[in-house]
């Protein structure tokens, strides 16, 4: 008698140790009664090509892509999604039958999904001011756009790069650019901060004043402990505040979706996630 091996799946990036992808595939897979295997791997600067194809040659069914290697992805990938075009960069990387490598942006979809359908906000009709002009802000701003608010206005230290962006995605909604000293006097309904500064334990230079009544303030990265940036916008009296936790799972979603048409159940992943974040801290 013969057992057929479980599916390959990975995760590519550098650093990559503290990945959470392998906790949310794997549940994922629980849930859909599959039988895979998904490792968080560490590929070296430079060996990005390579390992991508020892990987699906060595039987992989399908890859995440996280920093730095996006741009890399989207190069490599013969068939890239619509999204994944205009983002510029790929996450995630599957063979079709004939051996072609696709590639496709999740990070939006799972952006808007989280903050429409977990935590109930409204995207449509608020003004929107994004705070960052970075890789990630390309990743979601066509879904953002796609949900019609009424106004987007990016800040960037380096004017230009936001100025850049408005240019590239002007035939999807009208963007207004600016700096951070031009934000006086202006209040927005939904503030995203997609800027490097939390990294290095920072909130971004804004004023407290930014926050308008009922505002929701979404920080894509995550931790253990509220962000610099959830802080301030604690502080500053936001009417809702997240993290990108729910983000991360709803992109891995797509993804899980992606490879295997089926949409698994996001909620419990990301109240299980918490828990294991507490755990760690």
């Amino acid at each position: 008698m013969t057992t057929s091996q479980p599916l390959s799946f990975a995760v590519f990036g550098n650093p990559i140790k503290q990945s959470r992808s392998p906790f949310i595939h794997q549940s994922f897979a629980a849930q859909a009664g599959l039988q895979l295997k998904y490792r968080a791997i560490r590929v070296e600067d430079g060996d990005f090509p390579r390992a991508v194809t020892a990987f699906f040659d060595g039987g992989g069914s399908g890859l995440n892509v996280t920093v730095p290697f996006k741009e890399e992805a989207f190069a490599m990938a013969a068939q890239r999604t619509a999204r994944a075009a205009r983002a510029g960069a790929v996450n995630t990387l599957w063979r079709d039958d004939a051996g072609v490598l696709h590639g496709d942006n999740t990070d939006g979809v799972g952006l808007v999904r989280d903050m429409v359908a977990n935590l109930g906000w409204t995207v449509h009709g608020t003004e929107m001011l994004i705070v960052g002009a970075g890789g990630a802000v390309r990743g979601i701003l066509e879904p953002l756009l796609a949900e019609r608010p009424a106004s987007v206005h990016i800040v960037n230290r380096t004017v230009e790069r936001a100025e850049q962006l408005a240019r590239e995605f002007a035939d999807a909604g009208t963007i207004t650019t600016g700096s951070y000293d031009d934000l006086e006097g202006r209040q927005f309904d939904l503030i995203i901060n997609a800027s490097s500064a939390g990294l290095h334990g920072k909130a971004p230079a804004l004023p407290s004043t930014l926050v308008r009544e009922r505002c929701c303030c979404y920080d894509l990265l995550y931790g253990s402990e509220p962000t610099p940036f959830m802080r301030w916008s604690a502080q500053s009296a936001a009417w809702a505040v997240s993290d990108g936790l729910g983000m991360l799972v709803e992109q891995a979603a797509e993804s899980f979706f992606r490879w295997h048409r089926v949409r698994p159940e996001t909620g419990p992943v990301i109240h299980d996630l918490r828990g294991v974040l507490a755990a760690a801290a």
